[in-house]
């Protein structure tokens, strides 16, 4: 079933929109060559390069915490990470971005930023709640009540409280290829250095 399978019919262009905001892949790939484009046309400064490449650890470091924890469509995460936003993937991929911006010091670079987190985040955020609840039902409806999507909130209730949502390397490695998404940023953060 495809992403747009319940929205309401659309044509053309609006139609063609929709569906690439929609497209899971896209929006990966998208923010994979915004890494990469910055990173190679990147002016970076020394202070605003540390302070950008801090921010993206950062990310990098919420990503493979949440990567480790989640098992998608099979257990509702609400441990690790996700006892404070619903979204960590997200919020790492956010801060990714915004590290990656101001570590190029290129003033674009926030532009076309905001443009892409615009254009996908609020989309695919519903979808994925949305999803969640119908896998999920009440335990997502209760999770959801006291956990915000992307603003982290401390939680009201017991850490540790769902069942097999332990870290490990295998679900990161698994789930989302995150190690191999560590060296490609690390690359990158190379590339930009030596601009």
């Amino acid at each position: 079933m495809a992403r747009t399978d319940s929205l309401p019919e659309a044509h053309g262009i609006q139609k063609i929109i929709r569906n690439l905001r929609y497209h899971e892949a896209s929006r990966q790939w998208f923010a994979v060559l915004f890494v990469l484009l910055v990173s190679l046309l990147g002016e970076p400064h020394q202070l605003p390069l540390y302070i950008g490449a801090g921010i993206a650890a950062v990310g990098t470091l919420i990503r493979l915490w949440a990567s480790g924890h989640v098992m998608k469509n099979k257990e509702l995460a609400t441990d690790g990470p996700y006892a404070f936003v619903r979204h960590p993937l997200y919020v790492g991929n956010i801060l990714l971005l915004l590290g990656f911006s101001i570590a190029s010091s290129l003033w674009w670079s926030y532009v076309l930023m905001v443009a892409l987190l615009l254009f996908y985040y609020p989309p695919t955020i519903a979808y994925e709640d949305n999803k969640l609840k119908n896998f999920f039902g009440e335990p997502w409806e209760e999770w959801s009540k006291t956990t915000h999507a992307l603003i982290p909130t401390w939680p009201k209730r017991k850490a540790g409280s769902s069942e097999g949502s332990s870290w490990s390397f295998r679900k990161s490695l698994v789930q989302n290829g995150e190690p191999v998404i560590v060296v490609y940023l690390i690359g990158c953060l190379y590339l930009l250095y030596n601009n």
